[in-house]
């Protein structure tokens, strides 16, 4: 009965969506294949189907300029003249500068800089002389000293100016099968497993065979053995252990060769702005500039408030009459589409359990509290955004600075769940422009914090762990991906990239 309470329109829209957990979706809409829509993730949708669209000889003149050759250019000009994307000065000269590294990535490998340097060998013109035939085959005409690799980009600017879109194109169309596009946090993720790994593989210590061993520059060698070109979404650093290990790790993978391509809110000077010991942290900042190009997007346009098409009624008031009783159908609609039964599911992530108390198939229904009052982090919410398509997160309060380490959470949580498009319904206390409040605090937590640190009080007014400035920051970014995250062409992504794999497998 409960399902009846549903308006048509909604139930209508979780039919043409979510059918047989969207595999059957390209059938009942008739949308992914055309060029029609406007905005950042239509520029996504947008990319599969581009060529179908014919591009003016002037937007061909203008590509050939720059790069005859360049993919690149030519990709963004269809989408402009298809209407997936609105014309964009800043956009374009992005584009034209990655287009450039395309090319000369197209037979680019790092494996001259893996190779161990040539021996140096005696000769009659003295000692500390190598010979010809050492000197390998990429060799510059002077020094004899292997040449460096092309500098990558570091692409900062403002929420939504299209950072992710202009990266994922110029990824799309590198012809080098050593290549790697990942979010930050997963990046980080998979460094601590493999430090990890080779910490448990060291043999037991013993008293009289005591010994260091430094994980971080081996594990950056495994990654460049693996890729010669990173990209990374949403380069922010907020953590004290990530912070500490930067520097060695990014600095071996760039003298390995292997080229960095990274998004970010930040500019490099204010990466983990006022962290702790971020002293020890600077030298990293002037690594990356020498080996990345720091470019600036931010045209002051958020393309994801534009020109969207709602996708029916994602985001409910607690206030609201029915309110739980729309989510509560709605919940029984999708999972009527599941081969599985409702109940609790208990996911395993390093180790540890954590239990969700309603799912169903590839459906969760979660509180806040169950996601983010419970000390999980971005590895846990990278297994939900495996497992699921679409999450209930119901209860969501207004997130004031006393409740700093939950907005932190739920933060991560949008990130992961967007990179990976998982669909959202959220039941909340505020509207989402008004869903963190930058007042309250509890002192008497972080004096306590301020003493185990061993920390003076003035300490409170600069260091981000207490002022929340970082969470107030990237908040904005949760904000704006939570307006995209309710659109039509969002989940129409998340359903073609599940046909996709299922096709696959």
């Amino acid at each position: 009965m409960a399902a009846r309470t549903v308006p048509s329109a909604v139930r209508g829209f979780v039919k043409c969506f979510l059918k047989d957990s969207a595999l059957g979706s390209r059938k009942v809409c008739s949308l992914s294949a055309s060029c029609a829509g406007k905005g950042d993730t239509s520029r996504r949708r947008c990319s599969s189907s581009a060529s179908a669209c014919s591009s003016s000889s002037e937007a061909a003149a203008a590509a050939a300029d720059v790069c005859a050759s360049s993919e690149t250019i030519e990709h963004y000009d269809r989408l402009v003249q298809c209407g997936s994307l609105r014309e964009d000065a800043q956009q374009r000269h992005v584009v034209r500068q990655l287009a450039q590294l395309q090319h000369t990535l197209r037979e680019n490998s790092n494996s001259t800089h893996l190779r161990p340097p040539p021996p140096i060998l005696e000769s009659k013109g003295g000692p500390g002389v190598t010979t010809a035939d050492n000197k390998g085959g990429d060799t510059e005409a002077e020094g004899g000293h292997t040449p460096r690799p092309p500098k990558g980009f570091y692409i900062y600017g403002d929420v939504g100016t299209g950072k992710t879109m202009v990266m994922d194109l110029f990824y799309s169309h590198v012809e080098n099968g050593h290549k790697k596009r990942v979010h930050f946090n997963g990046f980080m993720l998979d460094i601590h497993k493999r430090i990890h790994r080779r910490k448990q593989s060291l043999p037991k210590r013993t008293l009289g065979n005591m010994f260091t061993y430094d994980p971080i520059s081996p594990v950056a060698m495994e990654i460049s053995n693996e890729t010669c070109l990173l990209c990374f979404d949403e380069f922010q650093v907020t953590d004290i252990a990530d912070a500490m290990i930067l520097k060695q790790l990014f600095e071996t993978l760039f003298e390995t060769g292997v080229v960095v391509v990274a998004t970010s809110n930040r500019s490099p000077d204010d990466l983990y702005k006022n962290g702790l010991q971020r002293d020890t942290f600077l030298p990293f900042i002037d690594v990356l500039k020498n080996y990345c190009h720091t470019i600036c997007l931010n045209s002051g346009i958020d393309y994801r408030r534009l020109d969207k098409v709602a996708s029916g009624k994602l985001y409910y008031l607690t206030g609201e009459p029915g309110a739980e009783a729309f989510l509560d159908a709605m919940f029984e609609d999708l999972a009527s589409t599941q081969k599985s039964v409702t109940g609790p599911r208990v996911l395993t992530v390093l180790g540890r359990d954590v239990t969700l108390g309603k799912t169903c198939g590839s459906i969760a229904d979660c509180t806040f509290d169950e996601l983010c009052g419970r000390p999980l982090g971005a590895s846990d919410y990278l297994e939900m955004a495996q497992l699921f398509d679409t999450v209930f997160i119901r209860h969501v309060p207004v997130l004031t600075l006393t409740l700093k380490d939950q907005a932190r959470r739920f933060t991560t949580l949008i990130d992961n769940f967007y990179d990976n498009k998982v669909r959202v319904v959220l039941l909340a206390a505020a509207p989402v422009d008004r869903l963190f409040i930058h007042s309250g605090g509890d002192d008497e937590r972080d004096r306590q914090l301020l003493d185990d640190l061993g920390l003076s009080g003035e300490a409170a007014d600069r260091l981000t762990l207490f002022t929340a400035e970082e969470e107030i920051f990237a908040f904005r970014r949760t904000v704006s991906r939570l307006v995209e995250m309710q659109t039509e062409s969002y989940w129409m992504e998340r359903a073609r990239s599940r046909s996709t794999e299922h096709r696959n497998t």
